[in-house]
Parts: structure tokens; sequence; C-alpha cells
């Protein structure tokens, strides 16, 4: 469950009433509270029970609430459901929740900052550049919620809450208004700040509005990214990102952002194996290694599957050669995905005939359960054009069709079929397969 927009006039009991709701249907299977819990969160479908007892599960382990939930026996308790639900919304526990809307509906710091945040999502200028000026302690007030943004965080559109990961036109002007009311451009979210957020969350430490922007898909379709980037580091953004955080170019490799990687890269952000191979440096790939092979002091294994795995995903067969002939095995496994199902992600057709070529395993299953063909009928449907920059034309047919050449099994039914794409459709049914609501 993600976290969701808090209903304008919700009280307290409001979330209780929901709370119970985890406890009837995770407790005693109760269909309405199941239904309930879909309705409130806006799910796309209706989860099963077992769906939801597992989701619930997972979540209050990695909270540390509980240890043993999910066991046949084990019942979801009223306050592990309060803490589930205060987490929903990105609250630490139920009393911030309950702080949180007793502030929301007076004068208070924390109606003020919802509000200022409101004006940054939607772009409006005149009622943010009007609240800083009255408040002009807002500029480094953080969200009451656990992850602690500033207003400039916002920006990112990303690591905040769900419903307010949108970025309007003219985000670069509002970045601007921000940074020159004396934004702290280089910010960490609470994840750096927090000993618990740091024990349970160590890959989000040194999570800046730079970082953030680099990898969040919504500056990507609202067209200003670059822009956005730009102005940061025009503001003083480190741009190799906070000491002991994580790196920016590696993340966005992994976050499908391969234009960000080669602007921070073009910039002069630092590049480990990792990086040097998801940009397709050859040169700087092979200056990890030595000649036997082996390692640098600064390289790792770890380091070279990864860049393997970007390699496939963004198209570079020169290093995806060179890694293979360095004994990289071609079906090993990253992310749950092989490099097969990396480079069918990006639609890289040329990169797909080569690890076919090097007989990468066509039924090899990632994560999701998916084989080559069913990765293919996925990406079809929802691989978007950012992932497959700079040439997001992408010729599907020809792809699927090189994979069932070279023997990938059609399977009966797909969960991903019809792709949509009506010529992939039609090939795919001529070779047996049946759209899945059958």
């Amino acid at each position: 469950m993600d976290v969701s927009e808090l209903p304008e006039h919700a009280t307290l009991s409001n979330y209780e009433a929901l709370a119970e709701d985890f406890v009837n249907a995770y407790n005693a299977n109760d269909p309405e509270a199941l239904r309930r819990i879909a309705l409130h969160y806006a799910l796309d479908r209706l989860p099963t029970v077992g769906q939801l007892r597992m989701n619930v599960a997972d979540r209050l382990r990695r909270l540390g609430k509980v240890s043993s939930i999910g066991s046949p026996n084990e019942e979801l308790s009223l306050s592990d459901a309060r803490a589930l639900v205060a987490d929903s919304y990105g609250f630490e526990n139920w009393r911030a929740l309950s702080e949180f809307l007793d502030a929301i509906h007076t004068d208070s710091p924390i109606s003020r900052f919802e509000t200022a945040v409101d004006a940054v999502v939607a772009g409006d200028t005149a009622t943010l550049e009007r609240l800083l000026h009255a408040h002009p302690e807002l500029i480094r007030a953080r969200s009451a919620r656990e992850h602690g943004a500033t207003l400039l965080h916002y920006v990112a559109a990303n690591g905040v809450e769900d419903f307010r990961q949108k970025t309007p036109n003219n985000a670069v002007e509002i970045a601007r208004i921000l940074l020159d009311a004396g934004a702290e451009v280089d910010a960490d979210l609470a994840y750096g700040l927090s000993p618990s957020l740091r024990a349970r969350y160590p890959g989000r430490v040194g999570s800046t509005t730079l970082g953030l922007t680099a990898t969040s898909i919504h500056p990507v379709h609202a067209g200003v990214q670059i822009a956005l980037m730009e102005t940061l580091l025009d503001a003083g953004a480190a741009l190799d990102g906070l000491q002991d955080g994580w790196g920016f170019v590696n993340g966005c490799l992994a976050n499908g952002r391969p234009e960000a990687a080669h602007f921070l890269a073009e910039r002069g952000a630092r590049l480990d194996l990792e990086s040097a191979a998801g940009l397709g440096r050859l040169d700087l790939v092979q200056g990890f290694l030595n000649n036997d092979g082996g390692f640098k002091a600064t390289a790792t294994r770890a380091q070279m599957e990864s860049g393997f795995m970007w390699a496939c995903e963004y198209g570079h067969n020169p290093v995806i050669e060179f890694l293979l002939d360095k004994r990289l095995e071609v079906s090993a496994q990253v992310a749950g995905m092989t490099g097969l199902h990396w480079a069918l992600v990006g639609g890289r057709l040329e990169t797909i005939k080569l690890l076919v070529e090097r007989k990468a395993s066509l039924e090899a299953r990632n994560s999701y359960g998916g084989t080559a063909l069913g990765c293919a009928t996925w990406a079809v449907r929802n691989s978007d054009p950012a992932y497959r920059w700079p040439d997001s034309d992408t010729d599907w047919v020809t792809i699927v069709q090189t994979l069932i050449d070279a023997g990938a099994r059609v399977n009966e039914f797909d969960v991903d079929f019809p792709t949509g794409n009506e010529a992939v459709d039609e090939l795919l049914l001529r070779h047996g397969m049946k759209p899945s609501t059958q």
C-alpha cells in the first residue's frame, strides 16, 4: 500500500476504522473489510485475502513491529494494524498520525507547510511566494511525515508521498523561487538523519534533491529533468552527492534514467566499474580490470555484474562482449533479472541478438516469474520511452520474432497479453497465445 492522500476532513476515527478493517480482513477473511481497504487506497484491483496477508506481513516485518506474523496461527493485532496504517501515510507511528490530523485543521506550522507543498507540486507560484514572504521559516521547515522532506525535495517528485509525486511545467521556476529564498540545496531526506530510518533503509542515505530529480520519472515526462538538474547544480548541488550516500549515476542507471546518467557523467561525476559499463565507456571498464581479468583495487565483481546488466539494458554491446569474454556468466541475475531480461526492458534489438548468440537462457525466469518472451510482452506494454533514450522508436515485432525464432516457448496465456501493439499481438496469436481473459 502506497502513501495516499489524507481526505480533507478525515479524523482519527476514520483511520481507526481502517485499522479495524485490516484486522477483520486479515484475521477473519471479511470480504467487506477487504473491499473497503481496496477502495480507501484506490487499488487497481481487489486483492485476495492471501495477497493482503502476505503484503501486511512483509510490511510489518520491515517495520520491525512483529517477529512471527504470517504464520498459520498468528493474528494481526489492532496495535500492529495501526502501525501499518500510519506507515502507509508516511508517519512513524500512530501518535504522529494523530498529531498531524490535529494540526492540519488549524493555523499551525504543519498546516502552513502542507499548503506550501501543495503550491510546489501544483506550480502555484503566487501562493508559494506569498507563504514564503509571510513565513520565511518555511524554507528550512521539514514535513511532519517520516521522510522529513523540505519544500525543495518536493520539486524532485520522488521519495515523498505518492500523491504528490508530480511535476508541473514550471518546476524550474518553482525551484528557483525556493533556492532564491534560501533553500538548502543539498538537504538530505530524513533517511540520512534518523537512526531508525538509516537502519531500515541504508540505501536511501544521501537523498538530496539533485539525486532524487535525476532518478525520478515525473520530471522526464514533464520535459524538465535536465533543466532542473542544471538549476540545482548552478545553485551548488554536490555533483557526486553526499559523503557515504548513494551514487547518483548508478542510481540513474538502476532506475531507467540513462539521459540523466549521461548528463551527470558529462558534467564530471565520478564513475566506478558499474557506471562506466552502464554508460558504455569501454575504455574505463577496461581500466578497472587487470590483464588477467582480476579487479583493480577500486573495482568489485558486484560492480561488474551490475554494470553488465545496465550495459544490456542500454545497448552497449562492446562492453557486453568484453565482460562476457572475462567469463562473466551470460545468464547471471542482478535485481532479479538476467541481462537478456534487461535488454528486453530497454528494447535493444542488437543487444538481444548478441545475447541470444551467446546462449543466454530464453527460459530463465526473472523475479516476477517471466521468461524472456514473458518479459518482452510486459515490455511492449510497459517499457517507458525514458528507458530507451536516446532512441525510443523500438521494433517490438522484430524483437518478439527474434525470441521465437531462437526457440522461446510461447505459452498459451500470458498476463500481459494482449499487449496493445496490434502487430505484436497478431504475431503472438499466430503462434498460439490467447488473451489471458479467456
